[in-house]
């Protein structure tokens, strides 16, 4: 009996296929087209808002007042070094436009490629005002260039940039030798960062050091006053504090053994070597 009603049971098996209703149909189809209306209108809408804001004068950036015065809708900060009327110049295209349009990305690259500019923001304040705020590059060191007839006198930053001395401006910094030139900037930029680790090594005792030579990074020179005379120490690449102040505790008793000597190689912890007199001054 068992299994005469399982055999019942498996013949009278049917697939149930569920059809939806008419009106459950036109209720997504209703759904579907009030999602496609929204999505227009809300197109639609936001190119009405765009054009808006770039036709509207109220949010044109407006140009200077009179020839060579500034845009009053400019505000330019942070500018010292760097040319202000260059950096003005790349915001001409930009007057007498919608601050919709105004091409915040291609501007702030312009600015980094200015001279003295290091980084830069630029923020639109609506309706129709633009902030620039410059941060400028500082310099590190003096260097001397080669020119046509004669060496000129530069300023070297920390990444190896080289700047132009800014007219009538006063920097208290050393002169940085044995940085070529033809070397690429992120190898200029770690023979300044060795001269500044130096530096900031001797701390009090860097007042004294007026040239530092990089052109052996595992050999660094500087050229100290002691006494009154300006003395080449040779400092390798360590040990800097301590070689320096042994030198200028013994360098009395140096001097008066060897008055002629005016460098000295330091690079050995145990002794001082006049590298003008043939026997060691210490």
């Amino acid at each position: 009996m068992a299994s005469e009603s399982s055999a019942k049971s498996g013949s009278t098996s049917k697939k149930v296929r569920v059809t939806p209703s008419p009106r459950l149909l036109v209720r997504f189809a209703g759904i579907a087209v009030a999602v496609v209306v929204a999505l227009s209108g809300g197109i639609y809408a936001s190119e009405r808002f765009a054009q808006f804001l770039i036709r509207d004068t109220r949010f044109f950036l407006p140009g200077p007042a009179d020839y060579g015065l500034e845009s009053p809708n400019l505000e330019l900060h942070g500018i010292r070094f760097a040319s202000r009327q260059q950096v003005l110049r790349l915001f001409e295209p930009d007057y007498g436009r919608s601050l919709y349009l105004f091409p915040l990305a291609a501007r702030r690259k312009e600015l980094l490629g200015v001279h003295w500019v290091h980084d830069a923001s630029i923020a639109r304040t609506w309706p129709n005002r633009v902030v620039i705020q410059i941060t400028e590059r500082k310099p590190a060191a003096f260097i001397q260039l080669p020119a046509e007839a004669m060496l000129r006198w530069a300023l070297i930053d920390e990444e190896g940039v080289i700047l132009d001395p800014p007219p009538k401006a006063a920097f208290t910094l050393p002169v940085l030798s044995g940085v070529r030139v033809g070397e690429g900037q992120e190898k200029r930029g770690i023979r300044v960062r060795r001269m500044q680790r130096l530096m900031k090594e001797l701390g009090p005792l860097a007042d004294n050091v007026s040239e530092v030579d990089v052109g052996d990074l595992d050999d660094l020179k500087i050229t100290e006053q002691a006494g009154r005379a300006a003395v080449t120490l040779m400092l390798g690449d360590r040990n800097f504090t301590s070689r320096l102040k042994n030198f200028l505790e013994h360098y009395p008793d140096i001097h008066r053994s060897m008055p002629q000597a005016t460098s000295f190689d330091l690079r050995l912890d145990d002794r001082i070597t006049g590298l003008e007199a043939s026997r060691n001054a210490r």
